[in-house]
């Protein structure tokens, strides 16, 4: 070969969306492009999931409280979201993905780590297949993504940070120190609010002092696993490798409600909103879940969780349900003031390697079906198209004021 590689040394990249949520509402509404753009819930207690670049300029940011963000940037376009269009755009993506590399590993809906090492003889180097996938990124999805390069999942995971909006950067390894000892300490992997403010205390504010530090002494000070960790990181030590397609640990929704509730009648009406939309996501994804929990918030932030393990797997959103709902009973709550509820499929197992048994007089065509059919419906039609009736709204129905649409938990593994 010529002349040495601009990646030489690198074969992994973090491929990062840009304002994911938000730009795929502006590709929808491309009236809204070049205007400042907010994804979230609205109300009191509405929270920001995504903004875009215009929005973030005002200090817009995700978990930000929806009215403060409008209060920083009140010319903003706030839309609710839809996470079944941002569920289609991630799967076109990281097939795309799973195109040039088998070794892709998800970390959400809008990033991935790719281990490009058996790529290089058909499409070039890593930045240059970096490159053509910000090209087909954009070209096949109207967004744009980030691109870091480097020779660790953490360098790159940095390096696609520091490139956005809409670049790329290689780090190589012998760029590795010039690159990250500036950095602040915060931005090592590990270190939260709590440890950043020891880190400080200490006079570590930059990644470059906490590498001059000795190993021994983090570890008095962050404790033994997380000190050594801390150093080997700051020197640009990474041994974790891409792994490709963990398989989903679990899978739920919650919804906080717009003013306290306290009737049960109303909570149950939730949890099965939450369980038919639990149980589509574990038929989409081609799961059962072997467990089913819930979360419960109170009016003064109070939580509780529950959980059952069910003695045959299922995807059946009237299963999770009844459950769900027998945990919430066993509670034996008394007009509690409920802040927010979630309903969590656990413990997944693939849908093919498990029989299903059929239970003393069910009929082997029954719930599962309809369901199966709602699906079909919802791709067809769109979301709610097929619904239980006892979700259907009634006029003069005010259960359940300042209702948002419930916050979806996605998947998210840790790099």
């Amino acid at each position: 070969m010529g002349g040495a590689s601009r990646a030489e040394g690198c074969s992994l990249l973090h491929v990062d969306m840009d304002a994911f949520f938000a730009s795929v509402e502006v590709r929808r509404h491309p009236e809204l492009a070049g205007t400042p753009v907010i994804v979230g819930g609205q109300g009191n207690r509405g929270v920001v999931t995504s903004a875009t670049y215009e929005a973030r300029r005002y200090g817009v940011h995700a978990a930000m409280p929806t009215a403060r963000a409008l209060r920083l940037c009140p010319t903003a376009t706030v839309l609710p979201g839809d996470l079944a269009l941002y569920a289609e755009v991630s799967r076109s993506v990281m097939a795309l993905f799973r195109s040039v590399t088998p070794l892709v590993e998800p970390l959400s809906l809008d990033e991935a780590f790719l281990d490009v090492s058996g790529a290089g003889r058909r499409l070039g180097d890593a930045a240059q297949i970096g490159e053509y996938l910000r090209a087909r990124v954009f070209d096949e999805q109207g967004i744009t993504c980030s691109v870091g390069v480097a020779g660790t999942k953490f360098v790159a995971k940095l390096a696609s940070t520091r490139a956005k909006p809409d670049g790329l950067l290689v780090v190589r390894p012998a760029e590795v120190m010039d690159f990250l000892h500036p950095l602040p300490v915060g931005a090592l992997w590990g270190v939260g609010a709590k440890t950043e403010e020891v880190l400080l205390r200490l006079g570590l504010r930059t990644v470059g002092d906490l590498a001059h530090v000795p190993a021994r002494t983090l570890q008095r000070a962050v404790g033994a696993a997380a000190g050594g960790a801390l150093h080997e990181l700051a020197w640009g030590r990474d041994p974790r490798r891409v792994v490709p397609d963990e398989p989903e640990k679990s899978a739920g929704h919650e919804e906080t409600f717009g003013t306290d509730v306290d009737d049960p009648a109303v909570i149950h009406r939730e949890l099965l909103r939450l369980a038919e939309r639990t149980a589509g996501r574990l038929r989409a994804g081609g799961w059962l879940a072997r467990t089913v929990s819930i979360k419960v918030r109170f009016a003064d932030f109070t939580t509780i969780t529950r959980s059952r393990t069910l003695d045959v797997p299922t995807d059946v959103g009237q299963e999770v349900y009844e459950t769900a709902r027998a945990l919430f009973d066993a509670l034996g709550l008394d007009r509690a003031r409920i802040r927010l509820v979630g309903v969590r499929a656990e413990r997944l197992v693939q849908a093919g390697a498990t029989p299903r048994q059929l239970e003393l007089g069910e009929r082997e065509h029954g719930r599962r079906d309809a369901e199966l059919a709602a699906d079909r419906a919802a791709r067809r039609f769109g979301a709610g198209a097929v619904r239980p009736a006892t979700l259907l709204r009634h006029a003069g129905d005010r259960d359940t004021p300042g209702r948002r649409e419930p916050r979806t938990l996605p998947v998210r593994r840790t790099p």
